[in-house]
């Protein structure tokens, strides 16, 4: 994969929050990147619609976060224009996706910021990741995957850039993986994980029954610095339906956030992404959670950073 130069950051007509509280680029301390991509989607489809949802949404997300008894918009927030648009482009290939999404990753990098994608299919995992590789000089980080599925299958309806194949392209690039919340593998990713070290596995039904699921999964990431992927169907789909395809089970809210804050807390956090958004008709409700889990990521990494 080969990402092109990184051209001129561009702002997004929505700002995350609200225009009102967005810092400038050179400010900012984060920035979303948001990536309406969508091509190898299996069941619901409709992702391609998530970042734009997640955006109008979180103009009612309060400010103030009652965990930590502090508002997060102040540490330097900007959202950029759609990166990788397959609405306005239907042509988009994976490859070329992934080579855009990669370059607008490493330019925020490169000016020191901590960027979060923000979804379309999980595929675009792995340009983000990429970046972050090359940037570590190869060194190996983790990539913490919440997800209902494994995405370890080497190829899917005839590429091994699908959705269902993100995982196994970054156990390719030699990265160590934790996956919390899984509850569905075909046979073919089974094999890969008993066979593979790299790969820890924290199914969704021994969470369910292990209180104690956050420190083993805390203890299981070996490395300081981690990438955090989160597709939203590994959350319950009775809080957050609006998925292409959802899984009984997944994590709780509060349970989620306990272990984000740990994450965050215990580990460098390098870069971390939300997917798979897919919006419900006149719904809200996944849309405005999908939101609410943005600012908390942001809150978290603030506090760890001190900002």
């Amino acid at each position: 994969m080969t990402a092109s130069t990184p051209t001129r950051a561009i702002a997004s007509p929505v700002q995350f929050l609200g225009d009102d509280v967005a810092a400038s680029y050179d400010q900012a301390k984060v920035v979303l990147l948001p990536i309406p991509f969508e091509a190898t989607t299996t069941y619901r489809q409709g992702c391609a619609n998530g970042p734009d949802a997640l955006l109008d949404a979180s103009q009612q997300v309060e400010f103030y976060d009652d965990e930590l008894d502090r508002e997060f918009w102040p540490v330097g927030i900007w959202t950029h224009a759609a990166i990788a648009d397959s609405r306005t482009n239907p042509d988009l290939t994976c490859e070329a996706m992934l080579a855009e999404v990669e370059a607008a990753t490493a330019r925020a990098i490169a000016d020191g910021k901590f960027p979060i994608g923000i979804g379309g299919e999980h595929s675009i995992t792995a340009g983000l990741v990429a970046a972050h590789h090359k940037d570590e000089g190869g060194e190996p980080f983790t990539v913490v995957q919440i997800d209902a599925h494994g995405d370890l299958r080497h190829e899917y309806e005839g590429s091994i850039h699908n959705h269902a194949c993100v995982m196994r392209r970054v156990v390719d690039m030699g990265l160590p993986t934790v996956q919390l919340g899984i509850r569905s593998v075909c046979s073919e990713e089974a094999a890969l994980i008993r066979e593979t070290p790299q790969i820890n596995i924290f199914w969704g039904r021994d969470i369910a029954t292990n209180p104690h699921w956050i420190d083993d999964a805390i203890a299981a990431i070996g490395t300081e610095k981690v990438f955090l992927t989160i597709d939203l169907d590994g959350i319950d789909p009775s809080l957050l339906p609006g998925v292409g395809t959802p899984e009984p089970g997944g994590l709780n809210w509060y349970g989620m956030l306990a272990f984000l804050r740990r994450l965050f807390s215990e580990r460098n956090v390098i870069g971390c992404d939300v997917m798979e958004l897919a919006p419900l008709g006149e719904s809200v409700v996944s849309e405005f959670v999908s939101a609410k889990l943005v600012y908390k990521l942001i809150a978290y990494q603030a506090t760890a950073r001190g900002w």
